[in-house]
């Protein structure tokens, strides 16, 4: 009985995401999720941040380089937490799209809409027929002075 060794099992959200691409361990499934999680956890950071800017400050809070060095580590930790935890969604999202360009989806068929672009836009017709205002310049409409 001839056995082979147990691969372990490699945890992508421990990779650097400069790292992740070229990886030869990971499926292009694996790399395309992690890729999202980690734009995701991104994104996250950036409406946290933004959405403290508008506490107000305090005389009792600190406002030193230490405090603001915790504080972005606890927003980066905030942030990818959520984002692993899946519960955003705009990872799955992202991954989506990524692992199914060109509105591609995974029975073989085609989204009408994402297939065919900007190819469409200028066929498509507006729902109702924009009235055309003319100025006339009559001796009405002008203001002597």
């Amino acid at each position: 009985m001839n056995l082979s060794p147990l691969q372990p099992k490699i945890d992508a959200s421990t990779i650097a995401p400069d790292r992740l691409a070229n990886n030869p361990k990971l499926t292009e499934k694996q790399k395309i999720a992690e890729a999202s999680r980690q734009f995701e956890a991104i994104l996250l950071k950036q409406v946290l941040e933004s959405s403290q800017k508008t506490v107000i400050k305090s005389k009792l809070t600190p406002e030193s380089t230490s405090s603001s060095i915790y504080h972005d580590m606890v927003t980066t930790q905030l942030a990818d937490s959520i984002s692993k935890s899946g519960k955003f969604g705009l990872s799955q999202t992202f991954e989506h799209q990524l692992d199914h360009p060109h509105g591609h989806r995974p029975d073989g068929l085609t989204h009408p809409t994402l297939s065919a672009g900007w190819k469409t836009a200028g066929h498509l017709k507006p729902l109702h027929k924009p009235t055309e205002h003319k100025a006339s310049a009559t001796s009405s409409n002008l203001v002597s002075e």
